[in-house]
């Protein structure tokens, strides 16, 4: 198969299917209670230098309670997957605060710094433009291909997305020829992560999942992860688990750990549970312009926490739970913004 051009960016992960196999095949498959805080969850599977992977969509059903964790426990080096990154890239790129070393190094680059209609981030974009940080191009499809591509034991995946654009000549993807037709493709190499963090409806002991709504790529992510922390709103029964199996999105074989988080994706959107919180949100925005504020700010909303549920009383959200449940549930785009 002959290489017609090479995208310009560098490829900061291992696509070889066979160096994962060789990882999974040492994975246990056995049932274990794999419950844990939070706290231990990130100890002990996340590493300085490791390459990190996060669920969600936009603003949707991300897992801020971990990702505070790993930005207090001051991880380093850290590689990461933008794909639909929103909050949830803003978090990690408080790590990258002045004094505290350099939290990311690497990012795949598909949808970062944005929080959609709400703005862009400041520091995320001060990260980005620091020149302290590698990235390389992608779109958000052929980043959802290659969690595809590992998820299906596979080093690359052919498309035709980012043909004659930019961001194919700054991502690390391949032009190819078919060998069958001779047209012209671009082969997209897999991506596995060496943590992923997903934060769900639902989970047993054991790791069997339930998401409710969109899932995105997240079941690729979780299959696709050499690691797994799992964050959920509830625990539940592996009885319950079994009493509707046809609901269980992620297996418990993926995951290597569970932490029960009720409103763990404040102030992010649960879907069917709660509605972002637009307040605080925009207090994050607009905090970050001030760099002397913006320290004193982390330290009252993530350094000076216990746990993710102080955090949410000190955003103010535990009071208006009960505002952002009903709007999470009205009909329309219009009713929630008003």
């Amino acid at each position: 198969m002959d290489t017609l051009e090479h995208g310009s960016g560098r490829l900061f992960t291992d696509p070889s299917s066979i160096a994962a196999r060789a990882h999974f095949q040492q994975k246990s498959r056995a049932m274990t209670d794999k419950v844990m805080s939070v706290t231990e969850a990130v100890s002990t599977l996340l590493c300085d230098g490791d390459y990190l992977a996060i669920g969600g969509f936009g603003g949707d059903r991300i897992p801020t309670a971990v990702l505070h964790e790993i930005v207090r426990q001051n991880c380093q080096d850290l590689g990461f997957a933008g794909h639909t990154s929103t909050h949830d890239f803003q978090i990690i790129c408080a790590g990258n605060l002045t004094g505290r070393g350099q939290m990311l190094a690497r990012v795949d680059n598909a949808y970062v710094v944005g929080l959609e209609a709400r703005g862009m981030s400041r520091q995320a974009r001060r990260v980005m433009e620091s020149g302290e940080v590698e990235f390389t191009d992608w779109s958000n499809y052929t980043m959802a291909l290659r969690f595809r591509a590992a998820a299906m034991g596979v080093p690359f995946l052919p498309a035709h997305s980012m043909l004659g654009t930019d961001t194919m000549r700054h991502s690390a993807a391949r032009k190819i020829e078919c060998p069958f037709t001779g047209e012209q493709l671009v082969a997209v190499p897999a991506l596995y992560p060496d943590l992923a963090v997903v934060h769900v409806h639902e989970s047993d002991p054991f790791g069997n999942c339930r998401i409710e709504g969109i899932s995105v790529a997240d079941l690729d992510v979780a299959r696709a992860a050499k690691r797994l922390i799992i964050s959920c709103e509830r625990l539940i029964t592996n009885d319950e688990i079994r009493s509707n199996p046809t609901r269980t999105a992620i297996p418990y074989y993926c995951v290597d750990a569970v932490c029960e988080v009720p409103l763990g994706s404040y102030p992010g959107n649960m879907p069917y549970e709660y509605y972002s919180d637009e307040v605080h949100i925009r207090q994050w925005l607009d905090v970050e312009e001030d760099l002397d504020e913006y320290p004193r700010f982390l330290d009252h909303h993530i350094f000076e926490v216990s746990d993710h549920q102080e955090y949410v009383r000190r955003a103010g959200g535990l009071d208006r739970l009960e505002e952002l449940r009903r709007l999470e549930f009205m009909d329309s785009p219009q009713d929630q913004g008003s």
